[in-house]
């Protein structure tokens, strides 16, 4: 506790919101970027694998994906994205109430995806030993479900945001409000609602990123 009372807050500065917001549209580039190098390995091994087909083990008759699932969790999941960038739009043209909503809707369609997914690794009847092509579809299934719930958060976040932040007259919170220092006299930044444009620029690009990579899975696993 002493050293919480003695920090010298003074020392805290505010960084622009035109920084910040370039920070942002960078690192969704980057995350994107490291993220296709990531599932680049699932490309790899399903066709290398594929040529290999050791015994005739690569994709036994009895392991077989439900179409109908994968068609639908992959419209799910382009139908979220499509909405985060009407979303985008809205707030453009300063129409938030009407962002917020489908920024609402994109979240539930995004996590609709994310259950049905959970539901189809409960009906395909096959498990990730199963051959190495089982192999391959639950282990990119299951990244993809990870990396969409990343995704999703950061969405929710710029939403709760948006929600919060929007109530107050001001525009500015409390001092130290928005630092999540209960301390701290100063702001990380003084109006976190000029970071809703950047974060959702920055969220839709990934996000339509991930769907471009549901419709890659779509093709790859569930129709060659």
């Amino acid at each position: 506790m002493s050293d919480i009372a003695a920090t010298d807050y003074s020392i805290v500065e505010e960084e622009p919101p035109e920084l910040l917001a370039r920070n942002l549209r960078t690192a969704s580039h980057l995350l994107a970027s490291a993220t296709a190098f990531f599932f680049l390995a699932f490309v790899f091994g399903y066709f290398y694998l594929r040529s290999l087909n050791n015994a005739g083990l690569w994709h036994p008759k009895s392991v077989s994906a439900s179409q109908a699932y994968g068609a639908v969790v992959m419209a799910l999941t382009v139908a979220s994205a499509f909405l985060v960038r009407l979303g985008l739009f809205d707030h453009r043209r300063g129409r938030r109430p009407q962002w917020r909503v489908k920024g609402g809707a994109a979240l539930a369609a995004g996590l609709a995806a994310i259950v049905l997914q959970i539901v189809e690794w409960t009906q395909i009847g096959f498990g990730p030993a199963d051959g190495g092509y089982a192999s391959i579809f639950y282990g990119w299934t299951a990244f993809q479900v990870l990396f969409a719930v990343g995704a999703l958060f950061w969405l929710e976040n710029i939403l709760a945001t948006s929600l919060r932040y929007g109530k107050i007259a001001s525009g500015a919170p409390a001092p130290g409000e928005a630092s999540g220092d209960p301390h701290r006299t100063a702001h990380d930044i003084r109006d976190p609602l000029s970071l809703v444009r950047a974060g959702l620029e920055a969220v839709s690009f990934y996000w339509a990123f991930l769907a471009g990579l549901a419709v890659l899975a779509w093709i790859i696993l569930y129709l060659i």
